[in-house]
């Protein structure tokens, strides 16, 4: 599995992964109160990344108080802010347009270091980033033109929701390089746990779990398992072993999955402008993953989500 063919697989494996949780996730939201559901979800991620990170690493390991803390202010952003926003969004925006949205977070990235860490894109990076604030704007025009003002304030949860998650990515520059995947990855879930426990366990209290069937129970398990455990580790592996620019070509195959995913699963009907603002968006991505030393860490940004 050390082969650069089997790097590039985990990689798309990933993405594959990453992308279907737009769907189930606005299935699962349809089906139980947001704040149980995301409890669950993180509750079987838990249960599943503990053990395997006692088995393989020997438990969590020693972290500064500091470090703790970015690790919390990372959860709310990227785990509780983002799960949150995206699945109100979902409720009120389609799943095509979702998946086509997330795909901005490259951009957004790179936009959020401009302001604040003062990293220059560049002419290729520039335009990457138009390209893929152009594939938002279409999504946006698409659901506008449409009549649904749900569907844009859906879009609008959205894009909060990827911004979150963009401060997620960039606040992980300031834990240290000797944190593996799988413990950031445990660690989070835990945290993320705790902080959706309060509302999930009252929002319990009042749910009549006899009413979810074995298909709603088997995607609970999938958002949880594969979507917070192996999707993180599949990526964090190939991402080891291929250029960071490489890598964050694949982060590409996110929204081509999520628009996938919805059409094929939700039956939700895909018209141009999902199409346009794919290209956009992957055209964006393209640029700001193309093999440059400056953009190269903002690729291996992305490739962390």
């Amino acid at each position: 599995m050390s082969s650069p063919f089997a790097a590039r697989a985990c990689l798309a494996g990933a993405m594959c992964i990453v992308g279907s949780s737009v769907a189930v996730g606005k299935t699962v939201a349809l089906s139980m109160p947001l704040h149980l559901a995301l409890g669950l979800r993180f509750l079987v991620a838990c249960a599943l990344a503990l053990p395997l990170l006692r088995l393989l690493e020997g438990g969590l390991p020693r972290l500064r108080a500091r470090d703790w803390g970015l690790l919390f202010l990372q959860t709310f952003c990227g785990v509780f802010l983002f799960n949150v926003l995206l699945l109100l969004g979902l409720l009120r925006t389609d799943a095509a347009s979702a998946g086509v949205l997330t795909g901005t977070t490259p951009a957004w990235i790179a936009l959020l270091a401009l302001l604040f860490l003062k990293e220059r894109p560049g002419p290729r990076g520039a335009l990457g980033i138009l390209l893929a604030l152009a594939g938002t704007m279409s999504i946006a025009a698409l659901n506008a033109g449409s009549g649904g003002e749900s569907s844009l304030a859906g879009d609008l949860l959205v894009l909060g929701a990827v911004i979150g998650e963009a401060v997620f990515l960039l606040l992980r520059k300031a834990l240290p390089a000797s944190l593996s995947a799988l413990a950031a990855s445990t660690a989070v879930s835990c945290i993320g746990l705790a902080q959706f426990l309060g509302p999930a366990a009252w929002q319990a209290a009042h749910f009549d779990f006899a009413a979810l069937g074995p298909g709603q129970w088997l995607l609970l398990l999938y958002y949880g398992g594969a979507v917070s455990v192996l999707a993180y580790v599949l990526w964090f592996y190939g991402v080891a072993r291929v250029p960071a620019a490489t890598a964050g070509v694949y982060s590409g195959l996110m929204p081509v999955s999520a628009l996938f995913f919805s059409w094929a699963f939700l039956d939700e009907p895909l018209g141009w402008g999902h199409v346009l603002g794919c290209i956009c968006v992957l055209g964006g991505i393209a640029l700001l993953s193309a093999p440059a030393r400056r953009r190269s860490a903002t690729g291996g940004l992305r490739a962390e989500c």
